[in-house]
């Protein structure tokens, strides 16, 4: 019996096709019910798709980097005890669930294992003591393949028929250099010393960044810069306090969620940058709807908390927690990162001090928030020692001067570091 996998829908909105960015399993591999099977990419937003059944994977119909619209047959799984199955891969015979199960855990390919059943089916004890045998690879030579058991025509096995002939044993270990093709922009395999390098192709999640990073940097927005220093002494007071009671409550209170709210409370009071720039006029918009940047292996993603200013300390902790772990764990959908009106972007996770990021179009401003570290300032004509970071706010100069940026700022500072 097959099953069509169907590219399905994506939330509620509209969103045309959908590129296929990669499988995570390939042709012949086994795989189980609910199992991620895909990932696909919509407004730099990564889903997986899981199998709708469990069986063998018989045919991918829609290659990576390819697009599809809703409804598509992706690919056919087909029952491990169909015929398809057994026309499809290279081993022909019978597949119990729990030798798929093992196929599908270690992703062995069974056409490398001599069967002991009936017929030359590969049972459970054939595929254990092909992983014994795998686990016994030499340190010397990692990279060693599994000797072939099967036996040629003449009724001995090919390794002895290879040596035979004179040719190389696969035990000789690897060739002179290995082709590298990574399915990821990041993180990168090492590329062998004898290569002058490689090529690594774009995402589709990386061909959107870099489209909507230039297009709003070179021919939308002239961005200008302000930077402001804060002193989080009073935040960081309020969270050690705090912290005990939100995780009772399943939340991981953070630094992020401090910025986030005191943004939400403040942006009311400064219109212009909670707006667009349009040709007819500027909108501003009444509710605060902030994107937060949330760094993934294959670039950057950035969900929407809607009306942000409604939020206690509380809820917006807990959205935080909520959105950047559906991101990182590829379960949002490709409207929840769309219709922000102001983003955050907290370079400082990564030990950055001071950054220019660059404004997420169509909004107006981008707040940049560096890594914390304690900094010796005069306080009332004296030394102190502060928990400090450099906070910048890129914005489109087209909406707001310089004074517009520097007053949203000085508030911004003055409700961070008096925080009750």
């Amino acid at each position: 019996m097959s099953t069509e996998v169907k590219m399905p829908k994506l939330g509620e909105s509209a969103v045309g096709d959908v590129t296929v960015s990669r499988w995570l399993k390939r042709e012949g591999d086994a795989i189980q019910q609910h199992e991620p099977l895909l990932e696909v990419t919509t407004d730099k937003v990564d889903t997986e798709i899981p199998a709708p059944v469990s069986g063998i994977l018989t045919r991918i119909q829609v290659q990576a980097g390819e697009a599809a619209r809703e409804g598509v047959c992706l690919a056919i799984i087909e029952d491990a005890n169909s015929e398809a199955v057994e026309d499809s891969t290279a081993y022909n015979g019978y597949v119990s669930p729990v030798v798929a199960r093992m196929v599908a855990e270690h992703r062995i390919d069974l056409s490398q294992i001599a069967g002991s059943g009936r017929e030359g089916r590969v049972t459970k004890k054939d595929v254990e003591a092909y992983l014994e045998s795998r686990s016994n690879v030499t340190p010397e030579n990692p990279r060693q393949p599994i000797l072939n058991n099967r036996l040629t025509p003449e009724g001995i096995t090919e390794e002895t028929a290879l040596v035979a002939r004179g040719e190389p044993s696969v035990r000789q270990g690897p060739p002179p250099f290995t082709t590298i093709k990574p399915e990821r922009l990041h993180p990168v395999e090492a590329v062998p010393a004898v290569t002058d390098g490689e090529l690594v192709g774009l995402s589709a999640m990386r061909r959107s960044i870099a489209e909507h990073m230039t297009r709003s940097k070179l021919h939308t927005a002239p961005h200008v810069t302000t930077v402001f220093e804060f002193d989080l002494s009073m935040v960081l007071a309020h969270l050690d306090a705090h912290k005990p009671d939100f995780a009772r409550q399943g939340v991981n209170l953070t630094l992020t969620a401090y910025f986030a709210l005191a943004v939400a409370q403040t942006l009311p009071q400064h219109p212009y940058l909670n707006a667009e720039w349009r040709e007819d006029g500027i909108y501003l918009h009444h509710p605060v709807h902030l994107g937060i940047a949330v760094a993934l292996d294959e670039g950057l993603i950035v969900p929407v908390i809607r009306a942000a200013q409604d939020l206690n300390l509380l809820g917006m902790a807990r959205a935080l927690n909520d959105v950047a772990g559906r991101a990182r764990n590829k379960q949002l959908k490709a409207e929840e990162a769309r219709g922000g009106t102001f983003t955050i972007s907290n370079h400082g996770v990564g030990g950055s001090l001071l950054a220019t990021p660059i404004i997420n179009q169509p909004q107006v401003a981008i707040l940049g928030v560096g890594v914390m570290e304690k900094r010796v300032k005069v306080i009332h004509d004296m030394l102190a020692i502060r928990p400090c970071c450099y906070v910048t706010l890129t914005f489109d100069h087209r909406v707001a001067d310089g004074a517009v940026g520097d007053g949203f700022m000085l508030a911004l500072k003055r409700r961070m570091e008096d925080w009750r």
